[in-house]
């Protein structure tokens, strides 16, 4: 199948893409769901009139309260992605997923608590705890999927993470939906949108325990032969395979170089190696990825769904539901076509480029129809305009579903080396988790002061992300992740230094193999 065609660094073995490559990897980025479906299953839980009737919620006390119940998650997962970091480089990326899925499942089982007598206070503690495991998960599950695949589709592997990602949302949206159609108003609609993400807790729960940990963290701890027993299962070659040697000695090349660098691996010789030329350069184009990603306007429009769709002039909690399910849904099969068809087909840098285009458009055009038209002046229902602003927010989610949903997390989980790779992607995480913070704190009252300027706001800000990706962000899909300080001008001189590379600030002309799957 062309679509499934793969770009090769070198001849690689069919054994390789075997299914278990594949599976260990849907097994880790299942925790991806436990973060799908909050972010999708919150806003439209607490636009319910039996929450909302519950727990005293009007129009004077709704911005603040809802602020609270969403941030309350970003806050825990902004330390859970930091606080993980120490855990994940010591003991394994399988058992830091261990025990980011007992948190979340720890706070989601706090979620059912809250109840007229008790108040809130037991929903804020269990987001906050629920945070602390999505956050870990956020640092975790991208460098185990990285570190386990062949780098010709390391890209669709890293991928499955938004997949499942997405997929959780599809299911969110929906159990509001449902619980709204079929549940008359009382405790028990609200309770059950908040008892199922128990569900992906607990499979993410038992998935850890059949995890095999990766083999480029057992080299780096110097257990050699379970390297070597883990790599020859994951790419179904025998062991002391002429692929499986090669891709031993690649690792250990670099290990032993950045052994050098940071002295056995101390985490100050890290965080000062993060400083060097040769690292910051990326982490800091990295960091603006997630700034970008965020600023597009998606968890506005996630966790705050119901609200978006009012502005434009959707009447009716159930309408404003089901106009939110069917977003969710082409949310869903664009996200699939990026990973499948596009993400290691096309490259990063393209889709990035396409997306901050469109996806700027269309809240552009958003914002324009809800400055003229008015909708929230009409009584009589959504007007032709409202529907063709409808269609504009679909067309805006096809646009950034293939972009910059997921791409930003697979550069990241593939630009920086072993020796900093869990800090960066620690680092990385907790900021993404702070734009997360800042954007599902501010929504609310930027729709109460700003009305369409919202709109305007994201727009504007995705077409300058798009100026930035244009001028900074290089190509990194097919390139080995031991070869990626060639990609950005540097390359690595042993006593903890980068030098300047003229002569690999690109990959043009690398050899690549071009294998065709199936």
């Amino acid at each position: 199948m062309p679509s499934l065609a793969k770009l090769e660094d070198r001849p690689t073995p069919s054994e390789v893409y075997n299914w278990k490559i594949y599976a260990y990897s849907i097994c880790a980025a299942f925790g991806a769901v436990l973060y799908g479906y909050d972010s999708a299953f919150i806003g439209g839980t607490i636009a319910l009139s039996s929450f909302q009737k519950e727990f005293g919620i009007t129009a004077a006390n709704k911005a603040a309260i809802s602020a609270n119940i969403v941030s309350g998650y970003q806050a825990g997962a902004f330390f859970g992605a930091l606080l993980s970091f120490p855990f994940c480089e010591r003991y394994g990326r399988r058992y830091s997923l261990l025990l980011a899925a007992f948190f979340f499942t720890l706070g989601a089982g706090l979620h059912l608590a809250p109840n007229a007598d008790r108040g809130l206070a037991p929903l804020y503690v269990g987001r906050v705890i629920g945070g602390l495991g999505v956050g870990a998960v956020s640092l975790t599950v991208p460098i185990y999927i990285a570190e386990i695949s062949p780098p010709a589709i390391r890209g669709r592997l890293v991928g499955l993470y938004e997949m499942l990602l997405q997929i959780g949302g599809l299911v969110g949206f929906w159990i509001n939906y449902a619980v709204n159609e079929t549940i008359p108003s009382s405790r028990k609609q609200w309770i059950v949108p908040m008892a199922v993400q128990i569900i992906p807790g607990g499979i993410l729960l038992a998935s850890s325990l059949v995890l095999l940990e990766t083999p480029r963290w057992l080299r780096s701890k110097g257990r050699i032969e379970e390297a070597d027993k883990n790599l020859s299962i994951l790419r179904g070659l025998p062991e002391g395979h002429p692929y499986t040697v090669q891709e031993n000695e690649m690792t250990d090349q670099q290990l032993a170089v950045e052994a050098q660098k940071t002295h056995g691996g101390s985490v100050a010789a890290r965080l000062r190696e993060i400083f060097l030329p040769g690292i910051r350069n990326r982490l800091f184009m990295c960091f603006m990825l997630f700034l970008i990603q965020n600023a597009t306007g998606i968890n506005a429009i996630n966790y705050y769904s119901p609200t978006v769709f009012q502005s434009i002039g959707i009447k009716g909690t159930n309408t404003g539901l089901f106009t939110t399910g069917i977003f969710g849904i082409v949310k869903n099969v664009a996200t699939f076509i990026w990973l499948f068809f596009l993400v290691d087909r096309v490259g990063r840098r393209p889709l990035l480029l396409f997306g901050a285009l469109i996806a700027g458009l269309c809240m552009i055009y958003v914002g324009g129809y809800i400055a003229i038209g008015k909708p929230a002046q009409n009584t009589n229902g959504i007007t032709s305009g409202g529907i063709s602003a409808v269609a504009f927010i679909y067309i805006w989610t096809a646009a950034y579903g293939p972009t910059w949903n997921g791409t930003p997390w697979v550069i990241a989980s593939e630009v920086f080396p072993q020796h900093v790779r869990t800090l960066t992607q620690s680092l990385l995480s907790a900021s993404q988790w702070v734009w997360q913070f800042v954007i599902a704190r501010a929504t609310p009252y930027m729709f109460l002061s700003m009305g369409y300027g919202t709109y305007l706001f994201f727009g504007l800000l995705t077409l300058l992300g798009g100026v930035y990706v244009f001028f900074v962000v290089p190509e990194t899909a097919g390139i080995p992740i031991e070869q990626m300080d060639g990609i950005f001008g540097f390359r690595q001189t042993g006593a903890g230094t980068y030098k300047s590379d003229p002569e690999h600030e690109s990959v043009e002309g690398k050899d690549t193999t071009e294998h065709v799957e199936g």
